[in-house]
């Protein structure tokens, strides 16, 4: 734990290290009226900090620099929880009053808005169609083997099935298995629905387990094939002047399961926040990752995020993040 005064002088060097990207010298943290204190006590405290692993200092400049213990003692001590600003909240409010349409489209539009507000690269994980309640089913005959299944889900995607059915099923039992089908699916997940009771008619009990298995299987994809939809990538570039660092970055955003773990390691860990060498992979030890969750009809079904430099600035950062997934979880439970 530090004391008061240590706290408000590492306080003010994350916070105008942050602001110009340079190293912060006493001169800078004594104009802060908070920290009363003499220009000597303050090279004496940040000197401290330095011995207790919080600041480190380039060896080109006297001023000093967050490490990735101080960048985590400011995100865990800020002292309420950040505003999103009023120009930002009105962004944020006009485009999801005017986001309609399919539910890719909206995702990719979303990680473009989070990446406009944060100035950094934003990604959007796709929900789990396995976790998303069935709206309306149906199926419909395409051919004289051929029945396919629609399926609106909770977010207003659409899934669908085509399966072979007995060549001698008719029609009346197409139109039987359809509304059994409706009355088991509808107000469930389509991860979670039961194996069909058997009727005792052989064509539509055939087509029932068919169709189970498609829609069971189908809504249970494997990790690496989650939706990843990634915005402002091309921002990362302005953010370090290594251009393999950079390179680096951007290649691990094109891997979608990469992504979608990194994102899940941050929330099992309980926070929302990963700094520099807390991710698991190295080529990120100089970035930061902020993440929430977003839920459909009270259940959490993705996650979005914002990757950008240990020096972001996170309350900005956590409230963009926080406000966008609240809006995205509200416009998805709507339809």
């Amino acid at each position: 734990m530090l004391d008061a005064r240590k706290s408000a002088i590492l306080r003010k060097v994350v916070t105008e290290h942050i602001e110009t990207a340079q190293p912060v010298g006493s001169s800078h943290v004594v104009q802060d009226p908070a920290i009363d204190v003499s220009p000597a006590t303050v090279r004496s405290d940040m000197a401290a900090l330095e011995r207790e692993g919080y600041l480190t200092h380039p060896h080109t400049s006297a001023g000093r620099i967050p490490t990735d213990k101080g960048y985590r003692f400011f995100v865990d001590n800020l002292s309420d929880a950040p505003l999103l600003d009023p120009a930002s909240h009105e962004q944020v409010a006009t485009f999801f009053d005017r986001a309609h349409g399919e539910l890719e489209r909206m995702l990719r539009d979303t990680s473009r808005l989070l990446s406009q507000l944060t100035d950094h690269a934003a990604v959007v994980v796709a929900p789990a169609h396995e976790v998303l309640t069935v709206r309306s089913s149906m199926l419909t005959r395409l051919g004289p083997r051929v029945v396919l299944h629609v399926a609106v889900l909770s977010n207003g995607s659409v899934e669908k099935h085509s399966v072979e059915m007995e060549e001698r099923t008719t029609d009346s039992e197409v139109a039987a298995a359809s509304a059994l089908l409706a009355d088991q699916l509808c107000g469930h997940t389509l991860g979670r629905a039961a194996a069909p009771a058997r009727t005792g008619n052989g064509p539509v009990d055939v087509l029932l387990g068919a169709l189970h298995a498609q829609i069971v299987d189908g809504a249970r994809p494997a990790p690496e094939t989650e939706e990843v939809y990634v915005g402002g990538a091309a921002r990362m570039a302005q953010q370090f002047a290594a251009v393999d660092q950079v390179r680096e970055v951007l290649s691990i955003l094109e891997q979608s399961f990469v992504v979608v773990s990194l994102l899940h390691d941050v929330l099992s860990t309980g926070q929302s926040v990963a700094i520099g060498t807390e991710n698991r992979v190295e080529s990120l030890a100089e970035c930061s990752l902020v993440v929430a969750p977003y839920e459909v009809d009270d259940e959490v079904v993705g996650t979005i995020g914002v990757l950008g430099p240990t020096r972001m600035n996170y309350p900005q950062a956590l409230a963009a993040v926080a406000v966008v997934s609240q809006r995205l979880g509200r416009q998805l439970s709507s339809g």
